[in-house]
């Protein structure tokens, strides 16, 4: 049986497999969903810390367990307006790999809904017209009932951080 390729080649979180487990959150009433194998802890807001001169993606850090991590809000990331903290807000503390170096990172979300299998067959490239975010942060979107699922390109994301840039493809700003 042959399968149309309709989805982005690279990043590609089902290693082969029909399905992913994945963390389902909210950020702006949209869904997104995280690899689960990529979550160290989901924790309740906590004190931050801002960075002086960092960019809006990575302005604060907090502790996590003894450790200062930085907190990341893939809001600035995709270009959504920023929101104020409810008793549903979150912070999924993820590892990840950042210019070959593994990193743990906060992410704030708007409310974590659950723990749930995203099937292969599912997924599909994200549009290149009529996107509200960036398609090159996407990895691909998933259709699960009457709704769509995102699940963001966190390496490409954080890779165009660490490179220098903004979220929103500008020079950062910062000053020592």
């Amino acid at each position: 049986m042959n399968e149309v390729q309709t989805q982005p080649a690279t990043n590609d979180a089902w290693g082969g497999a029909d399905e992913v487990e994945v963390l389902t959150f909210a950020l702006d009433g949209e869904v997104f969903a995280l690899e689960a194998v990529l979550v160290q802890e989901i924790m309740d807001l906590t004190t931050e810390t801002a960075v002086p001169g960092a960019p809006a993606f990575v302005g604060s850090v907090i502790n996590f367990r003894g450790k200062v991590i930085p907190l990341a809000d893939l809001r600035a990331a995709f270009g959504l307006a920023a929101a104020e903290a409810t008793i549903d807000s979150r912070i999924v503390v993820i590892e990840t790999t950042v210019g070959g170096e593994a990193v743990l990172v906060g992410l704030r979300t708007d409310k974590v809904h659950e723990v749930t299998a995203l099937i292969r067959a599912d997924r599909e490239a994200p549009p290149s017209v009529g996107m509200r975010w960036r398609p090159e942060f996407i990895r691909c979107l998933v259709k699960r009932g009457g709704e769509f699922i995102v699940v963001p390109d966190l390496q490409a994301i954080f890779s165009h951080q660490h490179d220098g840039r903004s979220a929103t493809g500008a020079p950062s700003s910062t000053h020592h």
